[in-house]
C-alpha cells in the first residue's frame, strides 16, 4: 500500500516495547494488492497454512484507478473497498505497522508492540510517497493548482483543475526516482490534452511534460509511438528536467535541468496547473533494516530477480513495489509475479529446488486520450514488447481503453485477488469485441 514517510517517521518515533509474542508460520507485510494475492494462492495450494497478514489499512484501493479519477472517468469511491472483504477466510489479520525487521531472528516488530515470530516472510509492503523530497510540495498540495493522481485524497482535485482550466502553463512532472506506474504522469496528461481541446481553451494552452527521464517510455517501441502522440498535440516535453521545489505563492515550480554536457542548469517556469509526480522509495522501515538492498538510496528489498526469494535470507521473499525486481512498478507485474513467488515459497517448505522464475513481464496500459490506449506489455529485463492478446501491442487501441475502463478493475477485484485465473476471460473480451 502507499504510504508517507511522515507517517512512517511518526509510527517509528512511537515504536512500542514489546506487549505481547507470536508466532505464524507465514507472515505476510501488506494487504495490497501483492499481500492479497499472495496469501489467495497460497491458500488455493493448501488451506492449512497458517498465515497472517500485517495492515494497518482498513480501506483497500485500485490504485490504478487514481488516473482514472483524475480525467474524470471514475470516482474515487469505485477504487475503493474495505480491507476486511478482501482478507480471504482464515487468515489472521494483525491491524497494525511493522515498523522494525529482525530476520536474522525471524521477527517483526509492529507499532503497537507485537513481536512476530515467523518461519517463513513475504515482504508486500508497497511504495513510499516521499512529498517532503520536492520543497513546498507538501504544503502546496491540493490547492492554488498543485495537485497529484498519486493520492486519492488529491486524484478529484486533479479533475477539477482540468475541466475549470481556463488557459495557462499546465505542467506535468515525472521524478528522478523509480515510481508506481511509469506511465501515469503521461496519462493524465493526454486526457487533460483531450479535455482543453473540447473547453476550446487548448489554443491558449502549454501542455508541458517535464521529465528526469531521457525518453518518454524505457522500452523504444512504445517510446517512438509517444513521440509521436507528443509531436502531433504540440506537446512540450523538457527530459532530463527534475521538479526540486513548488514556489506556490509566485504559482512558480523550480527544476534542475541537465545538459548535454552533464552541467545542471536551474530553470523556473510559471504555472496555472501542475500535476506532480512525487520521489518514491520502499517504507523507512525497510530501508533502515537489514532486507534492504547495501548502499542503495531506494531501500528495495534484495530479492533475487527470478526466484523472488531474498539474496541472503532464504526464507524471506519480496514482490511488488517495495522489491528490488529491476522491472516497471505496476499491478500487472504482481499478477505475474505472485505466482513464481508462491511455487518457490512451497518448494522451499518442501525442500525442493526453486524452479519457477519470473521473466520480468509489466505491462502499462498507456492512455493516450479519451477512448485510445496503447497496452503496453513488455519485459522490465529485456525492454521487449510483450503481449497478452493476438494482436500487435505497438498500436493505440480503443478496445484497449474499454479494457482499461471496464474489465480490468473488475478482473482485480474478483479474479486477481482472489488468485483466480482470468487470462481466459480477457481473450473471451477481445474475440467478442471483435465480433461485434
Amino acid at each position: 500500500m502507499v504510504k508517507s514517510p511522515e507517517k512512517q517517521s511518526e509510527i517509528n518515533a512511537s515504536e512500542s516495547q514489546i506487549s505481547k509474542k507470536i508466532h505464524h508460520q507465514i507472515v505476510i507485510i501488506g494487504g495490497g494488492a501483492a499481500g492479497i494475492t499472495c496469501t489467495s494462492l497460497l491458500l488455493a495450494q493448501n488451506d492449512s497454512l497458517d498465515l497472517a497478514i500485517i495492515e494497518p489499512a482498513e480501506k483497500h484501493y485500485y490504485q490504478p484507478g487514481w488516473t482514472m479519477v483524475g480525467g474524470g472517468v471514475f470516482q474515487v469511491e469505485e477504487t475503493v473497498r474495505d480491507e476486511q472483504d478482501l482478507i480471504p477466510e482464515g487468515v489472521t489479520w494483525i491491524k497494525d505497522y511493522a515498523v522494525k525487521l529482525d530476520p536474522e531472528n525471524n521477527l517483526v516488530l509492529t507499532k503497537e508492540g507485537l513481536e512476530i515470530e515467523y518461519d517463513y516472510l513475504i515482504v508486500a509492503a508497497g511504495i513510499q510517497i516521499n512529498w517532503h523530497l520536492i520543497k513546498g510540495l507538501k504544503e502546496a498540495i491540493g490547492k492554488n493548482g498543485v495537485t497529484s493522481n498519486y493520492s486519492p485524497i488529491y486524484a478529484p482535485y486533479t479533475w477539477e483543475l482540468i475541466q475549470n482550466f481556463q488557459g495557462g502553463n499546465a505542467i506535468f512532472t515525472y521524478p528522478n526516482t523509480p515510481i508506481k506506474c511509469g506511465g501515469a504522469p503521461q496519462k493524465v496528461m493526454y486526457m487533460a490534452d483531450d479535455k482543453f481541446r473540447e473547453l476550446g481553451v487548448r489554443d491558449r494552452t502549454n501542455v508541458m511534460f517535464c521529465t528526469s527521464l531521457t525518453k518518454m517510455f524505457t522500452v523504444e517501441e512504445y517510446s517512438d509511438i509517444l513521440d509521436r502522440v507528443v509531436a502531433e498535440r504540440n506537446i512540450k516535453v523538457k527530459f532530463r528536467c527534475d521538479l526540486k521545489e513548488i514556489k506556490a505563492d509566485s504559482k512558480e515550480a523550480v527544476f534542475d535541468l541537465t545538459k548535454n554536457d552533464e552541467t545542471v542548469e536551474e530553470i523556473t517556469l510559471k504555472y496555472d496547473m501542475i500535476h506532480v509526480a512525487p520521489p518514491q522509495s520502499a517504507p523507512d522501515f525497510i530501508k533502515g533494516s537489514p532486507l534492504a538492498v547495501p548502499n542503495n538510496r531506494f531501500g528495495w528489498v534484495d530479492v533475487n530477480k527470478d526466484t523472488l526469494q531474498h539474496n541472503r535470507y532464504p526464507n524471506v521473499f519480496a514482490i511488488g513495489d517495495s522489491s528490488s525486481l529491476p522491472t516497471s512498478k505496476t499491478a500487472a507485474a504482481v499478477r505475474k509475479q505472485a505466482p513464481v513467488l508462491v511455487a518457490n515459497l512451497l518448494a522451499l517448505m518442501s525442500s525442493q529446488p526453486l524452479q519457477n522464475h519470473y521473466d520480468g513481464y509489466t505491462c502499462c496500459p498507456l492512455i493516450t486520450g479519451y477512448n485510445r490506449l496503447v497496452m503496453a506489455e513488455f519485459s522490465g529485463y529485456t525492454s521487449t514488447p510483450m503481449s497478452s492478446f493476438p494482436l500487435n501491442p505497438i498500436k493505440e487501441r480503443w478496445v484497449m481503453w474499454i479494457m482499461k475502463k471496464h474489465i480490468l478493475p473488475w478482473v482485480y477485484w474478483h479474479r486477481m485477488l482472489k488468485g483466480e485465473k482470468f487470462e481466459g476471460d480477457l481473450i473471451k473480451f477481445m474475440q467478442w469485441q471483435y465480433k461485434k
